[in-house]
């Protein structure tokens, strides 16, 4: 008996994990967080500012791009502090990297989002953050990371 692949039929192929890279920004003890807009997808959910590694970047040089380009910064990265793999329900993968940012150049300037807030650690719990992030958030709360 021949399998599917064999007669032609379409296999699904498994889809692509997206890495994207994220900070966690503090400062006197808060922490800061981001709110996507209306517009983009998972509208409204809160965030830690950063995004999409580019083919060819380090994950570093992809936060120092994301962060100038989202928050007009120029920030010292320090040390990854979290690896999160997660699925959404829409089949989209994320390898999600978190480096602690503690001193930046330049004035924070919201270019993208439809809100920031400096957030107490234990007043994350509040916010609806995107699923990707839970964990992070919960490991926060907990005083296990930062």
């Amino acid at each position: 008996m021949k399998s599917a692949a064999q007669v032609g039929k379409p296999v699904a192929k498994a889809k692509e994990v997206r890495k994207v890279v994220a900070a966690l920004i503090v400062r006197q003890g808060k922490v800061l967080i981001c709110q996507r807009t209306r517009h983009q997808p998972m509208p409204l959910k809160w965030e830690f500012p950063g995004g999409k590694i580019e083919r060819g970047e380090s994950p570093k040089a992809a936060l120092a791009r994301e962060l100038e380009e989202e928050l007009g910064i120029t920030p010292r990265i320090g040390r990854q502090v979290a690896l999160i793999t997660h699925r959404y329900r829409s089949g989209v993968a994320i390898e999600l990297r978190f480096f602690v940012v503690e001193t930046f150049q330049g004035e924070l300037d919201n270019r993208i989002f439809a809100d920031t807030v400096w957030a107490r650690p234990k007043s994350l719990l509040r916010y609806d953050f995107l699923e990707a992030d839970a964990p992070l958030v919960r490991d926060i709360v907990a005083g296990k990371i930062i």
